[in-house]
């Protein structure tokens, strides 16, 4: 799409020129296999039975613990990073160790000349109460490392493997000579699973592996490529977050942005209180490409086109230029949906008349990733006309993830999810499986996914319909985190579905071609006619209460009820005896409330169930005198 390329574009250049994006060299998310950085929402944590592996650093200098000892023991769940260790840490505070705080270790296996700092991320509690410090290989060595100004040293390339020689930067990512680059021959090209081995056996060797321990870990995997994530210290573009977060908190904080639930705001303020900047390049094929230049000498130039670029840099056409190669985090551009959508940078009509919306849904997850880059994307370049800062919208509903029966997070490589269009169409056993575990970037779980497939759908899944599948989505909508999938309930609504139908049928076939008092005539009201009427005005106060407040489970219920407990099983079985034997004017006062509620009830569900009550309601309304 031309118009919303050229709103990225535009917002990309202009945070830019208000230095608010910048290049630097910092740790990401990096899959080895899709070979590109990936956001925390790309990672799926998972539980793991692993080690501890205890090894001795000896202290230089002549240096002793408190106990006498010439080495410290550092445990650690990584063992092949050690060859990129720039520090250990202690906690300033313990007594074991707080006078060795600026004194030195000597690395195993590569013979580094490493401090020793004081620093609160090491618990005391925790192992021995010693960390090794491997700055450019984990995101909390990399915190460590900034506070103390230790180097950091990458050992490992974009696939996952050791280096042939290390890259050995300062803390603020410019090539440093602080330490050598070398890399002992023996664990050079080594796939980094391999490397762990090898360290291991290398530093037993020694006499250095004091113990292994069992050690129960949680493993970042990339959720397409399926492999264990790397901490990896790369090239990228990033937002300085700091500077937009502060209006969207105050936004939130004043009321002119209300979630609901709530409590969902606690969730917003932690991210945003605690920002960090945004990485938001990737090296991938597709996205919304970067709109900067380099010259041979590494100079960049950032701007809409390269012709812009020449111009304001006065550069002829001798210069040679490469565009950058990365694209843009697919939520930078969702970042700018509610006003690139209506013709921004243009003063557009669309945007004059529909910015801000009114209500905002999304599920909890992506509130950081989604909700809150919105907030503040638009709060900095959409202003009203007072110059103020506008918001996007002024309500978020939060909904809850929908999981499996047991509650787990439907993925592809679990073989968990189910296609709405499964539900309502239907779809064979032969069919479901091999759109499961066709394609799949795993295929060693084939086996395992066509198992549990065939024994939770032993004959495919059976059509439901459209309106019996939003109506279940209705009834399970509640305020939690989490929602369970139940086909059961599934079943259940599109009983429901058909319910509604056979009642309608039942009032037209009554009603079709009779007087149903709605061009005067006398009626009479038998005490039935007047409790359900009564009922009904009970139950459209409720249902508007529900909707207001986004309570569409308790909606979905409430017209569960009336339609399924006082509608057909006791108003239509009461109107019976005035069908068989009534008078003229007791007829015509039945036909009107069966017809009269039959069209408000169409109306209430109209908005969950769109589809049957349309249908219907195209025959009622001519029983109403209604021609629009």
């Amino acid at each position: 799409d031309e118009g919303l390329s050229n709103a990225v574009k535009e917002v990309f250049v202009r945070l830019y020129k208000e230095d608010l994006i910048y290049r630097g060299k910092r740790l990401v998310n990096w899959d080895p296999k899709l070979r590109t950085a990936i956001s925390d929402l790309e990672v799926e944590n998972r539980e793991s039975k692993g080690s501890m592996w205890h090894i001795r650093y000896p202290l230089a200098d002549g240096a002793k613990t408190a106990d006498g000892k010439d080495y410290l023991v550092v445990a650690t769940t990584r063992p092949e990073t050690l060859l990129g260790d720039t520090g250990v840490a202690v906690n300033p505070e313990d007594p074991r160790y707080k006078d060795l705080i600026g004194k030195y270790v000597i690395l195993p296996l590569v013979n580094r000349r490493i401090p020793i700092v004081g620093d609160e991320h090491a618990d005391m509690e925790k192992g021995t109460g010693c960390v090794k410090i491997t700055p450019a290989h984990d995101f909390n060595d990399y915190e460590v490392g900034k506070r103390h100004a230790l180097p950091m040293i990458n050992i490992l390339t974009f696939d996952g493997d050791i280096r042939e020689s290390a890259q050995v930067f300062d803390t603020k990512g410019n090539e440093s000579d602080v330490y050598s680059s070398e890399i002992p021959a023996e664990f050079q090209k080594l796939e980094r699973f391999a490397a762990r081995k090898a360290v291991v056996a290398a530093v037993d060797a020694l006499g250095l592996l004091e113990e292994i321990k069992p050690h129960d870990l949680t493993v970042p995997y990339g959720d397409r490529g399926g492999v264990v994530i790397e901490p990896m210290l790369t090239d990228q573009w990033y937002v300085r977050a700091d500077v937009l977060a502060k209006p969207a908190v105050e936004a939130v904080e004043n009321g002119d942005i209300q979630f609901v639930p709530k409590q969902y705001e606690n969730m917003y303020f932690s991210w945003m209180r605690d920002i960090q900047d945004w990485c938001i390049s990737r090296q991938l094929w597709w996205g919304h490409r970067i709109p900067a230049w380099y010259d041979e000498a590494g100079n960049v130039y950032v701007g809409r086109n390269e012709e812009e670029v020449r111009k304001e840099n006065n550069l002829g056409a001798d210069v040679a230029l490469r565009q950058d190669e990365d694209v843009l985090d697919t939520w930078f551009s969702s970042a700018l949906w509610t006003f690139s959508t209506l013709g921004w940078p243009e003063n557009t009509d669309a945007l004059r008349q529909f910015h801000p919306t009114s209500v905002m849904v999304s599920g909890f997850d992506i509130i950081f990733f989604w909700i809150a880059r919105m907030i503040m994307m638009t709060m900095h370049f959409i202003k009203d006309e007072n110059g103020k800062p506008q918001v996007p919208f002024h309500t978020v509903y939060m909904t809850g993830l929908i999981r499996d029966d047991e509650g787990q997070k439907m993925s592809k490589s679990k073989g968990n999810v189910i296609d709405p269009l499964d539900m309502v169409d239907g779809i064979s056993l032969p069919e479901l499986l091999e759109k499961r575990t066709g394609n799949m970037m795993q295929p060693q779980l084939a086996d395992k996914i066509r198992k549990r497939t065939e024994k939770q759908f032993p004959n495919g899944i059976e059509p439901h319909g459209t309106d019996a599948l939003r109506f279940t989505l209705a009834a399970l909508a509640s305020t939690g985190r989490d929602i369970n999938w139940d086909m059961k309930r599934l079943e259940g609504y599109r009983n429901f579905c058909n319910k509604l139908w056979n009642a309608s049928r039942f009032v037209l076939m009554n009603t079709e071609g009779q007087d149903c008092g709605f061009n005067g005539g006398e009626m009479t009201l038998s005490l039935a006619d007047r409790w359900i009427l009564a009922e009904f005005n009970q139950t459209i106060k409720a249902y508007r209460e529900a909707l207001d407040s986004f309570r569409f489970d308790i909606a979905a219920g409430i017209l569960y009820e009336f339609t399924w407990n006082q509608f057909c099983d006791w108003y239509l079985e009461l109107t019976k005896p005035v069908m068989n034997g009534g008078t003229e004017a007791e007829l015509r006062g039945t036909r009107h409330t069966l017809v009269t509620v039959l069209e408000g009830l169409l109306r209430l569900a109209h908005p969950i169930i769109p589809f049957i009550t349309e249908t219907i309601w195209q025959r009622v309304k001519v029983l109403c005198g209604i021609t629009a």
